[in-house]
């Protein structure tokens, strides 16, 4: 042996033992390059946003004001865009200019062709180019908002892991690799980033890097920045109880944090959403019942073409930027966790086979929503030697005799219409094939991975006990390899009985070790189980048993405790944010398309009754008295030619209650569950097929039952 002096010694095996402590402990994920591989894979929403402003926002340059710049740089930063602010603006204001530039350019060749000016269409593309602006300038701040809402999800569990690693090994980096490896995107991208500017000597520590991104939640998520400064803080604490102290308050710490700010939260939405349900849907809805008279006032002034315009485009959006004002206000930490993309079903989701079949499906009832057009066709009704139109008496209906089916009016402006009870009641397919197009595909989509999610939930239930009797065999000096043997015949009957099952065959049968038997490619019972809780928790294990039985044991409990408090808290949660999400659902998928559809029938009837005093005046019968009235001064004030069909009211009714179910029901799931893709179309497809059908019901009871109404109070003078 050499004669070493003491400090040769030390340097010696000093730097052998820093280098394997403190060597990057994500080199498991390769190089920078990779990192931005696996950035892009998992964001293409963000991906596609940068690839738009990369070339379409350099194509202008314009100078930010430092306070603007900053704030749109501080959305960028959390959102991991890689643009500059600059180019973020630019993006939206060359957005506006180019839709401007082509709204006149059109408008210019209709007037050069046709020697009149579309107003309606200035007007719409005008509107559409300051609705594009916002969309585009706010992006990034929206961006920033669903990143924060989908990681801060996975905030409680991330301080779970963490705190869970460091009760056994005190060591900082290598708890965050942990949660790292066991986080879902997008917070374990955030954790990959902190080694990553470590990597790239954006920071010379590890701690720097840390406190660096922890400054990025400061304002939205105070606890998770004092859960993390805890945690810190225990490294530095000379005493195993009080350090275990310690790291267990900064688990609780960010639980009451989060209730905390969600028990304010759901106090502040409720008059928001009451508002929003109040002048987005009510009052426009009411609307509606005086267009038909209105139009006719005014001469002919309001189109079918305005109200469509009104109700379908500008309305919405403003139901949809006071719905997005009132989740930016959302805070974190609550909500679903898990990822879409990692579940083996996502394929599903993304294929584009349902939108095929679906449309397939609707078609039918579109043509046939069209059919009054159709008939309107003279190649149509040559080939089919059919008639342009019908009256009730045709079909055999005496009562109405004299009305025709669609009624196409002649007037001044040309064919106008259609006026007929048929047509209305055809119309209502439109609205509700629309409506099952997208219920039918959302359905198709998520139907399978909403089960998976159920059937995972609910094993994950059973599991944190049966982590607790796992945890206490250990504790109780039985090897681990023996203990799953016992757990599992202490567990029938249950789900998780058959994991432990497949555990131990594995390692006795096969001669697998324990990691082998849980995590191996082909055999593993993990295999059967696709569930984060499982898969952690069983890491956690292998890791754990390494350091002795003992600590195995306390780590299991320590996570079945910390799990039941977490699921006692998203319980209580849920229950504060039960009645304002219970209000809005029955507000969107009942009251809205009851009073839609009443509204519908009554312009119905007020068509139908100017429409059969027009008829008599036709007939020579105009001067029956009507009340004070004769028949032939109410004609010459109502031109039911210049009035809105209510055909066209019903379609732009019904696709306006649609995209409130849109709008809503995103707007609920993200206040009740955070950014939840597979929830909000999941949700989304019950609202649809629940409030269009309850519309489609109403609308028609609501037509035939006043129309009839009207035609019998008309008797009097039809007879």
């Amino acid at each position: 042996m050499s004669n070493l002096t003491t400090d040769e010694i030390l340097r010696k095996y000093g730097a052998k033992i820093e280098s394997q402590l403190y060597q990057n402990p994500m080199d498991d994920y390769g190089s920078s390059k990779e990192y931005l591989q696996f950035k892009k894979d998992m964001l293409p929403q963000l991906s596609n946003y940068e690839r738009w402003t990369k070339t379409l926002g350099s194509l202008l340059k314009i100078k930010l004001s430092p306070k603007e710049s900053s704030k749109i740089e501080r959305s960028l930063r959390i959102a991991h865009l890689e643009v500059s602010p600059a180019e973020a603006m630019s993006l939206a204001v060359f957005s506006m200019i180019l839709i401007f530039f082509l709204t006149l350019s059109i408008s210019a060749a209709i007037f050069l062709i046709t020697g009149s000016l579309p107003l309606l269409l200035v007007f719409l593309g005008l509107t559409t180019s300051v609705f594009v602006f916002y969309y585009a300038y706010t992006m990034p701040k929206r961006l920033a908002n669903i990143w924060r809402l989908k990681a801060s999800s996975q905030m409680v569990p991330a301080i779970l892991y963490v705190v869970v690693y460091m009760k056994h090994t005190s060591n900082l980096e290598r708890a965050i690799e942990f949660a790292a490896k066991n986080l879902a995107p997008p917070l374990s991208l955030d954790f990959r980033k902190i080694f990553y500017d470590v990597e790239t000597s954006k920071f010379s520590t590890l701690k720097q890097s840390l406190d660096n991104y922890l400054e990025t939640w400061r304002d939205y998520a105070p606890e998770f920045v004092e859960a993390f400064h805890l945690i810190e803080s225990s490294l530095f604490e000379p005493s195993e109880s009080r350090r275990v102290q310690i790291l267990e308050k900064s688990l609780q710490v960010i639980l009451d944090g989060v209730y905390e700010k969600m028990l304010r939260f759901s106090r502040s939405i409720r008059s928001p959403l009451t508002n929003i349900y109040m002048l987005g849907i009510i009052l426009p809805t009411l609307g509606l019942a005086l267009l038909p008279l209105a139009s006719t006032l005014l001469g002919g002034l309001i189109q079918w073409q305005h109200v469509f315009i009104l109700f379908n485009v500008i309305i919405p959006f403003f139901v949809f930027y006071m719905a997005s004002e009132v989740l930016l206000k959302r805070p974190g930490g609550h909500g679903e966790s898990s990822v879409i993309e990692l579940n083996p079903e996502y394929y599903r989701f993304r294929s584009k086979t349902p939108w095929a079949l679906s449309f397939i499906l609707v078609s039918p009832l579109i043509l046939i929503g069209f059919a009054p057009f159709l008939f309107q066709s003279d190649f149509f009704v040559s080939a089919f030697n059919l008639q342009k139109d019908y009256t009730f008496e045709n079909l055999g209906i005496p009562l109405v005799s004299n009305l025709m089916l669609f009624d196409f009016k002649s007037s001044s402006a040309g064919t106008v219409g259609p006026f007929g009870l048929l047509a209305v009641l055809l119309s209502l397919l439109i609205p509700l094939s629309i409506a099952f197009f997208f219920a039918i595909s959302y359905r198709m989509k998520t139907s399978s991975l909403i089960k998976s999610r159920e059937d995972t939930k609910e094993l994950e239930a059973e599991f944190t006990n049966s982590l607790f009797q796992l945890g206490n065999r250990l504790g109780d000096g039985t090897p681990a390899e023996i203990a799953f043997a016992k757990v599992a015949s202490t567990t029938q009957g249950q789900k998780t009985q058959h994991f432990f099952s497949i555990v131990n065959q594995n390692i006795q049968q096969l001669g697998m070790s324990l990691e082998e038997a849980i995590f191996n490619k082909k055999r593993g019972a993990i295999l059967s189980f696709p569930s984060p809780l499982i898969a952690t928790s069983m890491k956690i294990l292998v890791e754990s048993v390494k350091k002795g039985l003992q600590v195995a044991a306390r780590s299991l409990m320590s996570i079945s405790e910390y799990i039941k408090n977490i699921q006692k808290i998203n319980e209580r949660l849920k229950d504060l944010l039960a009645e304002i999400v219970s209000d809005m659902k029955s507000n969107m998928v009942f009251l809205a398309p009851l009073l839609a559809g009443i509204v519908v029938g009554l312009s119905t009837m007020i068509t139908l009754i100017l429409n059969t005093l027009q008829a008599l005046t036709s007939q020579g019968l105009g001067n029956q008295q009507l009340g004070a009235f004769s028949i032939v001064n109410i004609t010459s004030f109502f031109d039911v030619a210049s009035m809105i069909p209510p055909y066209f009211i019903q379609i732009s009714v019904g696709i306006y209650i649609i995209e409130i179910i849109f709008i809503l029901s995103k707007t609920l799931v993200t206040v009740d569950s955070g950014q939840d893709t597979l929830k909000e179309k999941h949700e989304l497809a019950k609202n649809l097929k629940h409030g269009i059908l309850l519309y489609t019901i109403t609308a028609f009871i609501s037509i035939i039952s006043l129309s009839l109404l009207a035609v019998i109070s008309l008797g009097g003078i039809l007879s």
